[in-house]
């Protein structure tokens, strides 16, 4: 496509007012008004021929299939033709999962070595599904400025958003190191479980309550009970997919920080011999996966982590934590990450984590929310920002009242920073392990 510039528009009206006063003045330079238009488009028509042709441009994109929510890729735009310009233009319409409104434009510029124009974008998907990449605008001016040459390019390129496994591939090789097993890792293992496993000599370190003094005094020195973790415990993830968890904290939704913490703490629990499940909830139960024991069928977790949809309602607490339990068959560790505001909308929720706080253990997991509490911290210099300071401070005031009467079941419950939460959350899960209180 070929079209007139702002500078071409202007040349030719520019023209109007000079042929009109010449032709009040001297009648006879009349002729001077269609020469002047008939220069533009003289200059147009050259300023379209010359210079590259966008027809004959070929573009070539190189970016990833997959990428986890959250994690930045790179997309590279290549066009490459004959004679192209130093500086063009671009305009690219995606998904709104890689940018904002759908739209990102800027520029392009002509590479050093190749006659192509080359631009690499930054790029973060903020939430999971498929993102497509529609179709990509070109244009530059020709040499004299008059027109501008467009080329649109149809990608209709898909990339599949799924969880993030960056916290698992960073944190899962840093937990499970091949010399973790041997030494320090394997005595904790060992030694702070809930199954006797052996007497051994005692040494320094080692904790002096497990002294066994009747052993000792048969042997003439200090042994001690060395116990192990227990293996083969049901651990189910339980995550809320409802409203609250749909909003972004850091330009990620919580339930995509929930995901990616809890696909950490399934590898995790994978290794020590657990058995794993996800359970997914909104207004009502969406998927409850099988028990998962074996490090081979973390991929299996990770499919059902990926269908964890977003859902604009109220999580249902009590049908939702109802169903969980009448499945399970045994006294399980069950970890539900989620979100809480206020006492009243929470109320439901503990009544239902009363019932189940009797059979099984709850761990639950929420996201410290820094700016809720950057606006209670800050000075307030105006009458409405101290309305919003009293707002912020009781809805802080809530949530801790939440979180106390949750303990008072025999919960626990950890609130943490969104970047830290995988971390945190299978740091409080091996604590459980090796207190032996699962």
């Amino acid at each position: 496509m070929i079209y007139p510039t702002r500078r071409a528009i202007y040349l030719l009206l520019l023209g109007a007012p000079v042929a009109l006063a010449l032709g009040l003045v001297r009648p006879e330079l009349w002729i001077v008004a269609p020469a002047w238009i008939g220069l533009i488009f003289l200059g147009i028509l050259l300023d379209a021929t010359l210079g590259a042709n966008p027809r004959r441009l070929t573009l070539e994109t190189q970016a990833p299939h997959q990428v986890g929510v959250g994690d930045a890729f790179e997309l590279r735009l290549i066009a490459k033709g004959k004679a192209v310009p130093r500086r063009a233009e671009l305009a690219l319409a995606l998904d709104e999962r890689l940018a904002p409104g759908g739209r990102f434009a800027g520029g392009m510029a002509r590479a050093t070595d190749a006659d192509a124009l080359v631009r690499t974008l930054s790029l973060a998907a903020s939430r999971r599904g498929q993102a497509l990449i529609e179709a990509l605008w070109i244009r530059w001016t020709g040499p004299f400025g008059l027109v501008w040459k467009q080329r649109r390019f149809a990608i209709d390129q898909a990339i599949a958003v799924v969880p993030s496994l960056r916290a698992v591939t960073e944190e899962g090789s840093r937990l499970f190191q091949r010399d973790s097993w041997f030494g320090l890792r394997q005595q904790q293992l060992r030694g702070e479980g809930s199954e006797y496993e052996a007497l051994a000599e005692y040494q320094a370190g080692m904790d002096r309550r497990a002294i066994d003094w009747n052993a000792s005094a048969r042997h003439v020195k200090l042994l001690a009970k060395e116990y192990r973790v227990e293996r083969d415990n049901r651990v189910v993830l339980a995550i809320d997919a409802g409203r609250t968890m749909a909003e972004p904290v850091g330009g990620v939704p919580r339930v995509d920080r929930a995901v990616s913490a809890g696909l950490l703490l399934a590898y995790a629990g994978l290794k020590l011999g657990d058995r794993i499940s996800f359970f997914s909830f909104a207004a009502k139960p969406q998927a409850l996966t099988p028990a998962y024991m074996h490090v081979q069928d973390f991929p299996a977790l990770q499919r059902a982590a990926s269908l964890i949809d977003y859902a604009p309602v109220e999580s249902n607490f009590t049908l939702a934590l109802t169903t969980l339990s009448a499945s399970l068959n045994r006294r399980s560790l069950i970890i539900l990450f989620t979100e809480f505001t206020d006492a009243t909308s929470a109320d439901l929720m503990i009544r239902a984590a009363g019932r189940l706080a009797k059979t099984h253990r709850l761990l639950f997991v929420v996201i410290r929310d820094d700016e809720v509490e950057d606006v209670e911290r800050r000075r307030p210099e105006s009458a409405a920002d101290i309305t919003r300071s009293n707002v912020a401070a009781a809805m802080l005031r809530d949530r801790q009242l939440v979180i106390a009467r949750l303990q008072r079941l025999g919960a626990d419950v950890i609130e943490v920073p969104a970047d830290a939460m995988g971390a945190a959350v299978v740091e409080a899960y091996l604590g459980i392990k090796r207190k032996g209180s699962l």
